[in-house]
């Protein structure tokens, strides 16, 4: 049977990631730490570990079918793939950052300046969508000690938290894009590569969807029983039980991550008691 390959960073701050969405995913992989290639026993599947520059172009070439790659590397080059799904992980945004003690008013602070970056595309286009007229130098590495050498008056970099500019005494100014790791493929697939690489979707989607869900139980009185239904409606419904205690029901529900805090607050205003909150392995909806 043909196998779909995935390539994936041999090491950096997505590759740890991608393969845990892949066990998550009920994958089984042989180690593949110190190879160029990891085997899957319970899937049609194989990993290639790459660097991470390499990876769009691998999926482009169709030496991979899939990649998992930054947003940011699509970006930069324009690579004839298609983004199959967006994995919520290694989320950053590529940001202009100048000297900490700088007056910054506007982006025509950068109207004749020189600015380093390893992103000289996104860079580029940014800069000609508002008009300006900069000094681009492209180098790897190290790009945040740029301007303290004297180098550049100010640079464009990934951004995650920030601790690497205030090191370096910068700071982030402009908000260029904002990237996170994505699913890309080969734009030119057998419909078997196909088929295989929904089922592996399928899986995937279902992870992300108990990521970003939480399982609610309470018990509730029957009185405030309608108001809380309206709260927490779960999937279609929540699920109803009486409890041995007359006036009060168990309530069984779903809840998004992100409203949690909000709706436990309302809950609790409503007379609901013993309130547990379970991390959710698995969702399919």
């Amino acid at each position: 049977m043909n196998k779909i390959k995935i390539a994936i960073q041999k090491s950096g701050r997505l590759s740890e990631q991608s393969l845990d969405l892949l066990k998550e995913a009920g994958i089984s992989l042989t180690n593949g730490e110190k190879r160029l290639i990891s085997v899957a026993s319970n899937f049609p599947l194989e990993i290639l570990y790459l660097r991470d520059d390499d990876i769009p172009q691998y999926v482009a070439d169709n030496v991979a079918d899939l990649g998992i790659v930054g947003e940011n590397l699509i970006m930069e080059k324009a690579f004839t793939v298609n983004k199959v799904l967006k994995l919520g992980f290694g989320r950053c945004r590529l940001s202009l950052a100048i000297p900490k003690n700088e007056e910054y008013l506007s982006e025509q602070y950068f109207n004749g300046k020189k600015i380093a970056t390893s992103y000289p595309g996104i860079l580029r286009r940014y800069l000609e969508s508002k008009n300006l007229s900069a000094e681009i130098h492209e180098i790897s590495g190290s790009v945040e000690i740029a301007p303290g050498i004297g180098l550049a008056d100010a640079i464009f970099d990934i951004v995650s938290s920030g601790s690497t500019l205030i090191s370096n005494g910068l700071k982030e100014v402009e908000v260029v894009a904002k990237s996170e790791a994505v699913m890309i493929a080969n734009q030119n697939l057998s419909k078997h590569k196909l088929d295989l690489i929904e089922k592996l979707m399928f899986r995937i989607r279902s992870v992300q969807t108990a990521r970003s869900n939480k399982y609610i139980l309470l018990n509730a009185p029957n009185n405030n029983l309608q108001d809380i239904i309206q709260i927490i409606p779960g999937m279609k419904s929540p699920t109803i039980m009486p409890l041995a205690d007359p006036g009060w029901s168990s309530v069984h529900s779903v809840l998004k991550e992100n409203e949690f805090w909000e709706i436990i607050d309302k809950l609790k205003d409503l007379g609901a008691q013993g309130i547990l909150v379970i991390p959710i392995e698995k969702m399919i909806i």
